[in-house]
């Protein structure tokens, strides 16, 4: 299972640039906030642990359709479903989470500090959001498993993950705000 853990996380952060396209995605996300809600410093400090949330968030869901893609193309995913030993097939499904989490998801963990800042966050605010998006964000990852396995036959399932996975990440979205 660690070779597993291993080559998915380099297939993660080489195949199409996972954990950098995730960063300047939520980059992107947190640096256009301030132009939409105005130059209150005191609002964006307010509203910044949310626009921290919602940016990990989407940008978690960009690598989703590729979670299971690679062994569906291969056939190892065939042969994981038709195995007798079902317990192989979830210890897979849990390392491949994890795999993505720490390959395209723990970059933007380690960015949103930075990130924090240019929302004019307090540092004691920037810790606690960065605590609750490092215990917070692989429940994304986990509810975002299940809307890639839903949608993996489909060539470009992307925004169907992406439907099915937002209605289900609002509690985690809430709880970590």
């Amino acid at each position: 299972m660690w070779s597993l853990l291993a080559r998915d996380i380099r297939l993660n952060i080489r195949a199409g640039g996972g954990a950098l396209t995730g960063v300047i995605f939520f980059l992107a996300v947190i640096a256009t906030i301030p132009f939409g809600v105005g130059p209150d410093l005191k609002l964006l400090a307010r509203i910044g642990p949310a626009i921290l949330w919602i940016g990990a968030l989407l940008a978690c869901l960009l690598g989703l359709d590729r979670l299971f893609q690679a062994d569906r193309e291969d056939g190892a995913l065939d042969l994981l479903v038709l195995g007798h030993d079902r317990h192989m097939l979830a210890l897979t499904v849990l390392v491949k989470c994890v795999a993505h989490w720490a390959g395209s998801v723990l970059p933007l963990v380690v960015a949103a500090p930075l990130l924090g800042l240019f929302m004019n966050m307090e540092p004691v605010a920037i810790g606690a959001t960065a605590l609750t998006l490092l215990v917070g964000t692989p429940a994304i990852t986990f509810i975002g498993a299940v809307g890639a396995a839903v949608a993996v036959a489909l060539p470009r399932g992307g925004l169907l993950i992406s439907v099915l996975v937002l209605p289900l990440t609002n509690p985690g979205l809430i709880f970590g705000v």
